[in-house]
């Protein structure tokens, strides 16, 4: 996923405070709005789009005709058409796994809620008399919430349809803004607003094609240590395909994602023994060590961000907004620091 840089807007013409000043406004209230309406999902689909069908209409499409590129009507209606042909792929080839997906992953929460309520007789008896009094009630709120979120996955389907309409409804818009000859000159508003889109869809390609390699570099390691390593000592890890797509999905969201699969996949080690939960553990830490450096080399170096600014503003954004606040916060601090800097502030 490799995302070439395409400037929205190449002018010189100076624009007035008090017009940057409204172009700045307009994208904060889009941002907030996103947020607050549920609308994430069609701006992150706006992104995709965007970039995808850009770096379509400049790549080679064979040697029959030389170097040519794809024409841009023809790059959008493949961006427009490929999801609602993987989708019918999907539903005459594998009908029903959505809905088996969904139950696996409620199996995965409720055993993890067992194995909570089990630590004391799978640990060590010399661990557990050093435990604390109050661990055991501290087990039963753990596994009462994981519970409770296994129910709740039950009735996501209409959410999670709600937000696959949006994110099309998004690839459509990114598609054809991608495709739209830009007029050769605009209003001093429309040129403002233009500079933001080009800063914002910069921070969101670095963002995203940094961590869409991490997440891949995470999830193929995991696809090895518990698809072929452990089996290779007769261990089998129950939930393992689930897990590796956990890991891949949530390694997308930075440093947070990684410790969330971090906590399950330790938790399911130990449900199979305490050493197997021991190795799990070891493999994890060793991985992301290799991550760490990975992330401060490719989306530091990118974005200038650090580990504690993204902790920070991560969980700030999650305790105001919720789950798409805990997602939109790298993409937002990446495009800020970015409008920051081209305004010579930071």
């Amino acid at each position: 996923m490799k995302f070439e840089k395409q400037p929205l807007l190449a002018t010189a013409t100076p624009i007035h405070p008090y017009v940057q000043a409204a172009s700045y406004m307009l994208v904060a209230a889009l941002c907030l709005l996103a947020l607050l309406a549920g609308l994430l999902p069609g701006l992150l689909a706006v992104c995709i789009s965007f970039l995808v069908t850009r770096s379509l209409t400049r790549v080679p499409v064979g040697r029959l005709h030389g170097t040519g590129r794809l024409p841009p009507w023809l790059a959008a209606t493949a961006v427009i058409v490929a999801p609602l042909a993987g989708l019918a792929l999907l539903m005459l080839n594998a009908k029903g796994y959505s809905i088996l997906a969904v139950q696996q992953y409620q199996a995965l929460l409720n055993h993890l809620a067992n194995t909570i309520l089990e630590m004391r007789e799978r640990l060590p008896q010399e661990i557990v008399r050093h435990l604390p009094e109050g661990v055991g009630e501290l087990q039963e709120l753990m596994a009462a919430q994981l519970r409770t979120q296994a129910s709740h996955l039950a009735s996501v389907g209409r959410t999670w349809l709600h937000g696959l309409l949006l994110a099309y409804v998004g690839l459509i818009v990114g598609a054809l803004l991608a495709t739209r000859r830009a007029p050769a000159a605009r209003r001093p508003l429309a040129a403002a607003i233009a500079s933001r889109a080009a800063h914002f869809i910069d921070a969101f390609r670095q963002i995203v094609a940094a961590q869409f390699w991490i997440a891949a570099f995470n999830a193929s390691l995991t696809a090895a240590f518990l698809l072929g390593a452990l089996p290779a000592f007769g261990i089998v890890m129950p939930y393992d395909y689930a897990l590796v797509a956990m890991t891949f999905v949530f390694g997308l969201v930075p440093i947070v994602g990684n410790l969330v699969v971090n906590v399950v996949m330790t938790l399911v080690g130990v449900s199979v023994s305490v050493y197997v939960g021991a190795a799990c553990l070891a493999f994890l830490i060793g991985i992301h060590k290799a991550e760490y450096f990975i992330n401060a080399r490719v989306v530091g170096s990118k974005t200038s961000t650090g580990v504690w600014e993204l902790l920070a503003v991560m969980f700030a954004a999650e305790t105001l907004f919720g789950v798409a606040g805990l997602v939109a916060a790298p993409l937002y601090y990446a495009y800020a620091k970015k409008e920051l800097a081209a305004a010579g502030l930071v």
